[in-house]
């Protein structure tokens, strides 16, 4: 068994709360980086806060804590918990960048990738050689399907960031999940491409981001294991 499954002498009520804190802890300087990242990458983006950046803010800084309890309920008193925490966090605050200015930077993206490949070094949610193989299978299949895409029309699919995105989904939950992840990310974008389109609000050809079904998924995937 791995190390980060070793149970802590904690009882229900405690690892709640230390979820809870820790949570509070990461999710703070995660909020800064959504404004400043973004920034870093674009100058033309907004210097002041919208008011879709403030409702983005209050809605990560409530999930965050929720899904951080749900980890610790699911995974116990263990480092595994930890480490769940960091990810969906992680994944959360890419998919409101992304939802917000299309962009996944690669100072989120990146760690976590490393970071998925760290904590799988003693087969926490994946044997380290299938963590590796998601890691490079899923940044190559995203990179064929935007490179074809490109040279068949013209226009982009897919970034750079979806495939590090998927890289980093690869790293965390091995290369047996990537189907599963692509699946249900490509039914939940087209669903919401569909519905905004009915809306009014998406017009034919127009592009969006699709860091945040990438991300649901993958939190849909870890807790489906």
């Amino acid at each position: 068994m791995s190390m980060l499954w070793a149970s802590w002498n904690l009882g229900q009520a405690a690892t709640l709360c230390a979820a809870l804190a820790f949570s509070l802890a990461l999710n703070v300087p995660l909020a800064r980086a959504a404004w400043r990242l973004p920034r870093a990458l674009d100058g033309t983006l907004p210097a002041e806060p919208t008011a879709a950046h403030r409702l983005g803010r209050r809605a990560f800084l409530l999930a965050a804590p929720l899904l951080a309890v749900a980890c610790a309920w699911r995974f116990g008193a263990t480092g595994a918990a930890l480490a769940a925490i960091v990810f969906v966090s992680v994944l959360l605050v890419l998919a409101w960048i992304d939802a917000e200015t299309g962009y996944l930077p690669d100072r989120l993206t990146l760690p976590l990738l490393w970071l998925g490949l760290l904590v799988n070094m003693d087969a926490a949610f994946a044997p380290l050689a299938h963590a590796v193989a998601g890691a490079a299978g899923g940044y190559l299949a995203f990179w064929c399907v935007a490179a074809g895409f490109r040279a068949l029309t013209g226009r982009e699919a897919l970034g750079r960031g979806d495939c590090k995105l998927l890289a980093a989904l690869g790293a965390w939950l091995g290369w047996t999940a990537l189907p599963r992840i692509v699946f249900v990310a490509a039914c939940l974008g087209l669903a919401v491409a569909l519905a905004r389109r009915l809306a009014g609000r998406l017009a034919p050809g127009e592009a969006f981001g699709f860091g945040p079904f990438l991300a649901a998924a993958g939190v849909a995937a870890l807790w489906g294991m």
